[in-house]
């Protein structure tokens, strides 16, 4: 076919298809030696419409090569690996954006909190695993910042689970410049800690994370649209504020209703319980001196007795893996406290011995064929 037909089906310009033609990646199947027209055949056209697709996802010329002389299973690989450097080319572009906007914009900075920079880096690792991506509500991929008189708290949900995590802050005492956009001004006399709120985008605080770790010491300033990490001897992090509110998520701690069963359990053991599951849900029995951890009745899974401190009733609470073992798994310390209020209310987990860290995971209510065969007999 013509050089115009062969355009319209693979939707490439005659141009471009002469540019590819010229750089070796699509060569015409016919060129008339007399005229110079050019003219392509049928069987070239799947390769054409690859060519185009992987142009319009900004491959460079010397990959798509690649690509298009690749096996399957390398073709594959190829992409997901440009896929990748476009992300993380895109997340190093936000930060360079929001440093040159912070540079540019003619407005006060607020000293938020001076924290250890690997403390810092663990924390927020912790808590960002409660974050997610949900089309419609980009808060919940944000980590919502509380810089209060003597702490710093770190909070995050993607409605079934929420982390939260309380850091001490070197800034106890100080009094906050006052910028137009943040609190009221207090006269000088007036003892004034730091208070500030803020919900800061969770890939950028991702992008901090390595030279957060290597950081002794790390200052956090805010301004309207970006808090600014100041580290010792490298270059400053730059994280985006995210506008929309984030949920109110003291309204849930206070609504809690009163605990029915504690457990305290070694926390590697409950891990390796949950992990011997196939299931993708489970159910945690509680029983005097023990937690059984069991799948659906179909798969017939177990991960077997867990010894237990058991206080309070006993319980059959079912939860999605993909809640609870990321809750159980950042946990601080050997041991875990447990804290259950029914099959039906938020769970809490925290270590035994540091409260700094306490995630809440929401519980599923099973299929009564999906039950364990204790709860089937009640």
């Amino acid at each position: 076919m013509p050089i115009g037909a062969f355009a319209q089906r693979s939707g490439l310009t005659a141009s471009a298809l002469r540019f590819y033609a010229d750089s070796g990646l699509l060569a015409p199947a016919e060129v008339d030696a007399f005229s110079g027209y050019r003219f392509y055949a049928v069987g070239q056209v799947e390769r054409a419409v690859l060519l185009r697709r992987l142009r319009e996802i900004g491959m460079p010329l010397a990959t798509v090569q690649a690509v298009l002389d690749a096996e399957p299973g390398e073709a594959v690989r190829l992409v997901e690996e440009h896929v990748k450097k476009v992300a993380s080319d895109a997340a190093t572009a936000q930060q360079h954006a929001a440093a040159i906007k912070a540079s540019l914009a003619d407005e006060p900075r607020l000293t938020v909190a001076t924290l250890s920079g690997p403390v810092l880096a663990a924390a927020i690792e912790q808590i960002l695993t409660a974050t997610t991506y949900e089309p419609g509500m980009t808060v919940l991929n944000g980590v919502r910042f509380e810089s209060g008189p003597e702490a710093v708290v770190l909070t995050a949900t993607d409605r079934y689970r929420l982390s939260t995590r309380t850091l001490v802050s070197a800034l106890w005492g100080l009094r906050p410049h006052t910028p137009d956009w943040g609190q009221a001004p207090r006269p000088p006399s007036t003892p004034a800690p730091v208070a500030w709120a803020a919900t800061v985008d969770a890939d950028d605080l991702r992008a901090c994370l390595p030279d957060l770790r290597r950081s002794p010491e790390v200052t956090i300033t805010a301004a309207r649209h970006a808090v600014q990490m100041r580290l010792q001897n490298r270059e400053d992090c730059h994280c985006r504020l995210l506008s929309e509110p984030f949920p109110d998520y003291r309204l849930v701690l206070d609504g809690l209703s009163t605990v029915s069963t504690r457990v305290t359990v070694e926390k590697t053991l409950l891990l390796r319980a949950i992990e011997a599951i196939s299931s993708p849900r489970i159910s945690m029995v509680v029983r005097s001196g023990r937690i059984i951890v069991t799948g659906t009745v179909d798969t017939r899974d177990s991960g077997g007795p867990v010894p237990a401190s058991v206080t309070g009733l006993d319980a059959d609470i079912w939860f999605e893996v993909t809640t609870l073992y990321p809750a159980i798994s950042t946990a601080i310390g050997a041991d875990l406290l447990l804290d259950f209020r029914g099959p039906d209310q938020p769970a809490t987990v925290r270590s035994a011995d540091h409260g700094d860290l306490t995630t809440l995971a929401m519980p599923i209510q099973p299929e009564l064929s999906e039950a364990s065969p204790e709860t089937q007999r009640r």
